[in-house]
């Protein structure tokens, strides 16, 4: 058994994936915008990730944009057979590395079939819409046009399974209302939990849970609890800090990202830390609900 194994298992898209996958956002250059630095490392760091058993990779063709897609393609293809492509469309960059919303019908059909070509599929596993109302967090506002759209590329066969980025819990069952949504990713990790209510009503209903920023994205998490626990458990703050998501929900799944094969080997030992039960009281208090 492999150790990420001990992470568990979860339901994505009708299909079985390790609960602690990979996000390739920071496979592109600096902010996420242009090539990388080293592309020869970003390839090692995928196909390290795969022989380790990932088979949740997360990415988006937005990203550089279309950079770490084609070294998606590059590391991997043709893609083992349980490996899970995660997308997402809603968002373009300018060329001042700017992000903005790219809601309108020709630009949402454009992003699926710039996906398709980059990592050079016939179908996209799964397409998360990003709600971008406000670029800082999830806003109110209806999502029924976009997602109308994103359903029919979905009829059309270009698509598999829908899930939803960047939204509200009333987003989330408008969207239900309209397509069968097969996982919700928003920002959350242990001191920005203002999805606690939804993610457990999401577990009720056997719908995949996504934190991005697990590990507080561009604001790394810091804390004195956090790293007494790690100094207790061996580990380090971050890998107690998956280790916390992990056990918080079953239906949570995992996409750390890094561009360094060291920091990815890292990352998937937090499948194997246990949590004592008196850790998870202690590292509850961090949370700024």
């Amino acid at each position: 058994m492999q150790a990420i194994d001990q992470a568990g298992t979860f339901t994505l898209g009708g299909r079985t994936v390790r609960r602690l996958g990979y996000g390739a956002m920071q496979l592109a250059g600096p902010g996420v915008f242009g090539p990388p630095r080293d592309r020869d490392a970003a390839l090692a760091v995928l196909r390290e990730a795969v022989a380790a058993g990932v088979n949740h990779i997360d990415t988006s063709d937005f990203y550089g944009p279309h950079v770490t897609n084609q070294i998606i393609r590059e590391a991997l293809a043709p893609y083992p057979d349980d490996l899970v492509i995660v997308t997402k469309i809603g968002a373009m960059r300018g060329d001042d590395a700017s992000w903005t919303p790219a809601f309108g019908a020709d630009q949402l059909e454009r992003a699926v079939h710039d996906n398709l070509r980059n990592l050079g599929l016939e179908a996209l596993d799964v397409v998360n819409l990003r709600i971008m109302f406000d670029v800082h967090g999830p806003a109110e506002g209806s999502i029924a046009e976009p997602l109308q759209v994103l359903a029919d590329l979905q009829r059309q066969g270009l698509v598999r399974h829908i899930g939803l980025s960047n939204v509200t819990p009333t987003q989330v069952a408008e969207g239900r209302g309209i397509a069968q949504i097969v996982c919700v990713q928003n920002q959350y990790n242990l001191a920005h939990r203002e999805d606690d209510a939804l993610i457990d009503a999401l577990a009720r209903d056997g719908i995949a849970y996504v934190p991005f920023f697990p590990l507080g994205g561009f604001s790394p998490l810091q804390s004195t609890a956090l790293s007494d626990v790690a100094a207790r458990l061996q580990a380090t703050p971050m890998q107690v800090a998956l280790a916390w998501l992990l056990r918080r929900a079953p239906n949570i799944l995992l996409i750390p990202g890094t561009s360094s094969v060291a920091h990815l080997r890292e990352n998937l030992a937090a499948a194997s830390l246990a949590l004592p039960d008196e850790v998870m009281a202690d590292l509850e208090g961090i949370g700024i609900a």
